[in-house]
């Protein structure tokens, strides 16, 4: 088997993710960035980083708190987004785009680093986690939101794996929701590292309405969505109100959609 190309496998994240209005999703998890930012705690005047910020749900909420934050993501449209949405609150925050993999700031240049399901996409999982703590100061905190194998988010990818299978050799996006994943990748440059399990919700007027949404607005399904033939988008449709139906927690009509997630809290070694 050939070497993976993972610059290759990044370009074309970088196209899907940029496919359809993500910020529709990324609305919803807004219940998400604030944990994670509570948890964290960060203080103002620190400095906070928030990788693959999409349209910059966790930068907002620590800029919020007037931290001097910066947002990153490789995808220019949501680059653009996380931007029109600090300018609607006046929130200064330097949002730019940029690779999770090759983060342009010098060692330790941040207190806090943030990433709410978005570094953990990144292909090459050792380099970007070998950046999130080279841009950590010493003693400063990271803090992650991750999907994990089990429960909403693995049963989703699984789904969507079916009709955009990955190429073959890269590692699962859901490891870093896994003990064994994050001892693996940032276990050896902190000094503590716990994971809690943590529930959201999200609320749909009805299940085609939410196939609806990830079929017209989410990326990696959307573009999965146009390279099918009719037979396809209908096949991946029944398949996604499957796997959403197992975590409906509606029972007036509407669909409450339970998700199961870990955020994970670290501390990066001094010296």
């Amino acid at each position: 088997m050939p070497p993976l190309d993972l610059a290759a496998v990044t370009n074309k994240q970088k196209q899907a993710w940029g496919t359809g209005d993500f910020n529709v999703f990324a609305l919803k998890t807004m219940a998400v960035a604030e944990s994670l930012c509570a948890a964290l705690d960060p203080r103002s005047g620190q400095k906070v980083l928030d990788v693959a910020t999409g349209s910059g749900n966790a930068a907002l909420v620590a800029a919020r708190r007037h931290c001097d934050v910066t947002g990153i993501d490789f995808a220019p449209s949501l680059v653009e987004r996380a931007k029109l949405r600090a300018t609607a609150e006046g929130t200064p925050i330097d949002f730019r785009e940029a690779d999770a993999q090759a983060l342009p700031f010098p060692d330790g240049s941040f207190d806090v680093v943030t990433s709410v399901f978005g570094v953990m996409f990144a292909p090459d999982q050792e380099k970007a986690a070998a950046e999130l703590l080279r841009v950590t100061k010493p003693g400063g905190k990271i803090g992650l939101a991750t999907w994990a194998p089990d429960g909403f988010g693995g049963d989703f990818f699984k789904t969507v794996r079916t009709y955009a299978p990955p190429p073959e050799g890269l590692k699962p996006p859901t490891r870093w929701g896994t003990e064994a994943g994050l001892k693996e990748l940032l276990g050896g440059g902190v000094t503590s590292l716990a994971m809690e399990k943590e529930t959201f919700f999200q609320h749909y007027r009805s299940m085609e309405h939410l196939v609806h949404l990830f079929e017209t607005y989410f990326g990696p399904v959307a573009m999965a969505a146009s390279k099918l033939d009719d037979a396809g988008r209908v096949a991946m449709r029944k398949d996604l109100a499957a796997c959403f139906a197992k975590y409906n927690r509606g029972t007036d009509g509407t669909l409450v959609l339970e998700c199961g997630y870990v955020q994970t809290t670290a501390v990066r070694k001094p010296g």
